[in-house]
C-alpha cells in the first residue's frame, strides 16, 4: 500500500500533541537524555526477558535488537519529525508483522520504555519543575506518535499478509480481487 507520509505525520502530530514547541524540547533535552539511552535499552529487554512469551523473539538476537533500539531511541531526540521520521516508524510496524510479533507487544513495550525514560527525566531534570515537565509531555508526544505510526503499519501489513493469504488458497488473482472490490465500493 502506497502510504502518504506528510499526511501520517500531521495526522499523527494531531493526536499526539507533539506542537513545534515540543518537538523543539527534544532536541534541546537531548544531550541531557541520550547518554542516559543504552540503560534505558538494557532496562527494556531485561523485563522483556522476564516475559515468558517473549522468549521466542528474542531468543539469539539480543545484541542486533538491542542495537536496533537504541537507534530509535536516539532518533526519537534527534530527527526531524517529519515525513521521513514518520517513513522509518512505519517500517518499524511492518517488520513486527513480519516477525509474528503480537500487537500488544508494542504497546507494552511504549509503555515500559516511558516509564524508563520517566526516571531519567526526573533524575536529571527534578530540580527544574518546568522542564522536567516539559522534557516528560515531549517524549509523551513523540513515543505517542512513533506508536501511532508504528500501529498504522501493523494494521495495514497484516491485512496485506491475510489477503496475500487469501488470493493463494483461492486461487484468485489479484486484479480480479480489486475489479471485484472496486464494484462493491
Amino acid at each position: 500500500m502506497s502510504q502518504n507520509f506528510n499526511e501520517l505525520i500531521t495526522y499523527g502530530k494531531a493526536f499526539s500533541g507533539l506542537t513545534p514547541e515540543l518537538e523543539v524540547c527534544l532536541k534541546n533535552f537531548a544531550p541531557t537524555i541520550t547518554p542516559h539511552l543504552k540503560r534505558v535499552t538494557d532496562s527494556f529487554y531485561e523485563q522483556l526477558a522476564t516475559i515468558p512469551v517473549t522468549e521466542k523473539y528474542l531468543a539469539g538476537r539480543i545484541g542486533h535488537l538491542k542495537a536496533a533500539h537504541l537507534r530509535w531511541m536516539n532518533d526519537l531526540f534527534t530527527l526531524n519529525v517529519d515525513a521521513q521520521f514518520a517513513e522509518g516508524m512505519y517500517k518499524v510496524g511492518g517488520i513486527h508483522v513480519k516477525v509474528n510479533l503480537p500487537v500488544e507487544f508494542m504497546a507494552g513495550a511504549m509503555t515500559l520504555i516511558n516509564t524508563e525514560l520517566i526516571k531519567v527525566v526526573v533524575e536529571t531534570m527534578s530540580n527544574d519543575i518546568d522542564k522536567c515537565t516539559k522534557a516528560l509531555q515531549a517524549i509523551n508526544a513523540v513515543t505517542g506518535l512513533a506508536w501511532m505510526v508504528m500501529q498504522q503499519s501493523y494494521q495495514e501489513a497484516s491485512i496485506a499478509e491475510e489477503l496475500e493469504k487469501f488470493l493463494k488458497i483461492s486461487g484468485m488473482s489479484r486484479t480480479l480481487f480489486t475489479n471485484l472490490a472496486k464494484a462493491y465500493n
